[in-house]
């Protein structure tokens, strides 16, 4: 899906950020466009430790994300990163993430949310376990993170995005939404 949306959103010669790159899966997926569209990949890395196993194209940048000088830019991906920024800086991020934003461009996020309530919540929870399981992850490993995640990692409330963003994805607890830039009015100066 996001080597789908970066066709779609990426325009020739674009500037495109991979926010919380890891170790680079966003920019391999999107590599053909990149290199199709003579698009330029920024990938900002907090962690020295997942930036010293960065394999993927463009420049990596070591960096807080929340306290980046992003330039205007088409497309930019937030791929398993928001639950890990503190539930106060999230929002401000994305607002600096659109601010910047190219008319036509787009932000992608994919994040783990919170719970729904009731029994489905419990469904939802088994179903990303049972996911992850089928995968091929062992069941004691999958148990292991999960409670090792705590107090590091806080799933993402709805709300937190952007009035507008439209839902992409859902398994489970995890979700894709589509931010696109506002087109400045044409009756507004600008």
């Amino acid at each position: 899906m996001v080597a789908h949306f970066a066709r779609h959103y990426v325009n020739e010669g674009g500037l495109i950020y991979d926010v919380g790159a890891s170790t680079g899966n966003v920019g391999r997926a999107i590599a053909d466009t990149i290199t199709a569209r003579k698009a330029s990949l920024v990938a900002i890395e907090p962690s020295k430790e997942m930036a010293a196993r960065y394999a993927g194209p463009g420049k990596l940048v070591v960096a807080d994300a929340c306290g980046f000088n992003f330039k205007p830019y088409d497309f930019a991906v937030c791929f398993l990163v928001l639950m890990f920024i503190a539930p106060g800086d999230r929002c401000d991020l994305l607002k600096k993430l659109r601010s910047k934003m190219k008319p036509g461009g787009a932000i992608l996020v994919f994040d783990k949310c919170q719970p729904v309530g009731g029994y489905a919540a419990t469904a939802m929870q088994r179903l990303t376990l049972a996911g992850k399981v089928s995968a091929g992850v062992d069941a004691k490993e999958v148990i292991a993170k999960e409670l090792s995640l705590a107090g590091a990692q806080r799933p993402i409330a709805p709300s937190e995005l952007p009035r507008g963003a439209v839902e992409i994805f859902r398994f489970g607890e995890f979700a894709g939404w589509l931010i696109e830039a506002a087109y400045p009015d044409a009756d507004q100066p600008a």
